[in-house]
């Protein structure tokens, strides 16, 4: 029996046919959101039957299917996700109507890379762990006794929405002060863009080839190994609120171990650099010891990894 784990993500909808913690098989399709809710069941199936074409078996030779999606889910699988077009949605109750001899598991994509990095990576071996993935926004994702964890309605593992302080643009979700508006690649854009704009020179913009929009957040960080001041700016504002962001998770869960994964983290020596030392002063009772801070293992097949263990 196989298991397949599929990605849903904002804009395309990644799937593996994964064994023995490999995956084997792969099949990818663009999100249509015109069609809504039934536009991405009929995704879900239009990848898994492309994974069963590859592989020449059947869907009775499948265990599992796990699904991770960038919003909340409830315990009665149902899904909201504003980038998706999806509003308390029956999406596991619809693929188990598709996929009757199937077990269907639907989870929060973040909890989900964060069962991957549980299941082969990072966390392997802990009970009690955090990932944090710092990509366009920040995502978490809770592991408690092997267990995702997501609480009493779906939005317990909402990290980036933890609220650390006020900030100069308010967050998609309508709140001031979130965490991803502090620690996301895209914070970090928009803060080299208002240093540049006001007129601060830097290599950043260069670049970028002159065009503020230009500016990605790899830029950014390349220009602080430079010693760039923009950039020493950005990167040591980035780093004070990923610090105020651990702390506080740290005194609401104490886990283990938080393991750093999305796109930012490729930059995980400037990251790392300084931040337990930083830790251990903030943290109240750290001579009992406090999380272990590691960068994730995997990147782009965590969703699918993490999905298809469920």
């Amino acid at each position: 029996m196989y298991n397949i784990g599929i990605d849903v993500g904002g804009t395309s909808i990644k799937a593996g046919l994964v064994e023995d913690g490999i995956i084997t098989v792969k099949a990818s399709k663009d999100v249509d959101k015109s069609m809504g809710f039934y536009g991405v069941v009929r995704d879900i199936e239009y990848v898994v039957n492309e994974i069963l074409r590859e592989k020449g078996m059947t869907i009775e030779e499948v265990r599992t299917i796990g699904i991770g999606i960038p919003g909340v889910v409830n315990k009665d699988g149902h899904v909201s996700c504003v980038n998706l077009g999806l509003k308390n949605d029956p999406l596991e109750m619809k693929l188990k109507e598709i996929f009757s001899n199937v077990k269907i598991v639907v989870e929060n994509d973040a909890n989900v890379a964060a069962f991957a990095e549980y299941k082969y990576g990072s966390m392997r071996g802990y009970d009690v762990g955090v990932m944090i993935t710092l990509g366009t926004g920040v995502g978490g994702g809770i592991i408690i006794n092997g267990k995702p964890f997501s609480g009493a309605h779906g939005i317990g593992s909402e990290l980036g929405h933890i609220i650390l302080d006020s900030n100069y643009y308010d967050c998609n979700c309508g709140n001031n002060g979130c965490f991803e508006t502090f620690c996301s690649a895209t914070a970090i854009i928009k803060y080299a863009q208002k240093l540049i704009g006001e007129g601060k020179k830097s290599t950043i913009l260069q670049f970028a080839q002159n065009n503020i929009e230009n500016i990605t957040a790899k830029m950014v960080f390349d220009a602080y190994k430079e010693n760039d001041e923009v950039a020493i700016s950005v990167v040591k504002r980035f780093k004070e609120y990923l610090i105020r962001g651990i702390v506080s998770i740290v005194h609401f869960i104490d886990p283990e171990i938080i393991s750093i994964g999305g796109g930012v983290s490729n930059a995980n020596e400037i990251i790392l650099d300084g931040l337990e030392e930083e830790l251990n002063k903030r943290v109240i009772y750290n001579g009992n010891g406090i999380a272990k801070i590691v960068i994730a293992h995997f990147k782009n097949d965590a969703g699918i990894l993490g999905a298809s263990a469920l």
